[in-house]
């Protein structure tokens, strides 16, 4: 019978680490926003998806400890902003000169957050309004604990 306890010390051993290396948390959504985060990951990122009720892809975060090296071209800044505190411009995605139907409402950005820390956005709206919208709560998203996390969780 004593092998039955040491047993069970053996597996909350092994389990305790594995709980510990969990992805850390997307950022919290602000609660009005009707968005649910789909959310994946590993020690070098974490890929949060926010989702309507519907299933559509509205809001894309990707943290990373490295350097995304996407080159967001100047003739496609679109709008100022600010993301997680940081001072940032929204781009028009680059379709090599393609011009496709939808595309207006949609903006991607790089920022680098710290050393070692980048936050790649993408807004994927249907309707200026909508894209209005969520500039307006990426702007309110705060990744700092997230990607500090991510940050020593790589070393």
């Amino acid at each position: 019978m004593k092998t039955l306890p040491a047993f069970c010390l053996l597996l909350l051993s092994v389990s305790a680490p594995a709980w510990a290396q969990q992805t850390p948390p997307c950022p919290t959504l602000p609660t009005n926003a009707e968005l649910q985060w789909e959310q994946r990951g590993d020690h070098s990122y974490i890929a949060c998806k926010a989702v309507t009720a519907d299933g559509r892809q509205v809001l894309n975060v990707m943290l990373t400890s490295r350097d995304p090296k996407i080159s967001l071209e100047r003739g496609l800044r679109a709008e100022e902003g600010n993301f997680s505190g940081r001072e940032m411009y929204w781009y028009r995605p680059d379709l090599g000169g393609r011009n496709m139907p939808g595309m207006e409402s949609r903006r991607i950005t790089v920022v680098k957050l710290g050393k070692d820390q980048y936050a790649q956005v993408w807004i994927n709206a249907e309707s200026p309004a909508e894209l209005a919208t969520l500039r307006s709560l990426a702007q309110q998203l705060d990744v700092s604990a997230a990607s500090a996390t991510l940050l020593s969780a790589g070393r």
